[in-house]
């Protein structure tokens, strides 16, 4: 009897750890996907994040769609990444989900990329808490897409974030007002072995894990890159 029982609590904590490997994964997945969607959007200037707007960006998520709607249910349900600008430069990538808003599945599962851009100090606050209503808790607007979008309008420099959607190879601004953006707790707590909160990781208090350097470092470029042309 106590052999069975061994044997049982070793299968069951040999299933966990799988299980825990399975979704650490998957999450590792996610932020690949974040930076192969990020530098797919700059390839192509005349059709990317104006750079006088990814230049004064204090932080920047990407919520990329699988396809086929594996990955955004019922058109209100996302998960994705942000990280922000810290004085040591950019943080360790915190990880969210988005509910709610009209912006989700597409007809025939087509996948929807999202990105997220805090403007000032105080789109980066509201980022830094776990949880915040688009268009109540914090204004949003619809980001201008493009070299030419840089001078159409100061509208959006005054938005606390400005919101992008990728659909079927068009990248173009979109209203994100009424979507909730929380944090992903269980996510975080299966990559970081804690449920740290999203303060110290955008904060820059967390060591960013080698999975994450490369979303991270895709970030720091584009900056970079934005910030040199200003």
């Amino acid at each position: 009897m106590k052999r069975s029982l061994a044997l049982f609590a070793a299968c069951a904590m040999f299933t966990t750890l799988a299980h825990a490997d399975s979704r650490k994964n998957k999450i590792a997945g996610r932020l690949a996907s974040a930076s192969d969607v990020l530098q797919q959007i700059m390839a192509t200037p005349d059709k990317a994040i104006p750079s006088d707007y990814l230049a004064h960006a204090t932080c920047v998520a990407v919520v990329p769609a699988y396809k086929k709607g594996a990955f955004i249910f019922g058109g209100q349900y996302g998960q994705g990444v942000v990280t922000c600008r810290t004085p040591n430069g950019w943080s360790a990538p915190a990880f969210i989900q988005l509910a709610g808003g009209s912006w989700g599945l597409q007809i025939g599962g087509q996948s929807t990329d999202l990105v997220l851009l805090a403007m000032n100090q105080q789109g980066m606050q509201d980022l830094l808490h776990s949880k915040l209503k688009l268009g109540a808790d914090a204004s949003v607007a619809a980001g201008p897409v493009g070299r030419k979008a840089s001078a159409a309008t100061n509208l959006t420099m005054h938005s606390e974030l400005l919101t992008y959607s990728r659909n079927r190879g068009v990248f173009a601004g979109l209203d994100l007002s009424g979507t909730t953006v929380s944090q992903n707790t269980d996510d975080t707590r299966t990559y970081y072995g804690t449920n740290i909160p999203f303060a110290v990781i955008l904060g820059g208090h967390t060591a960013t894990p080698a999975s994450a350097q490369p979303f991270v470092r895709t970030v720091a470029k584009y900056f970079v890159q934005a910030k040199g042309k200003h």
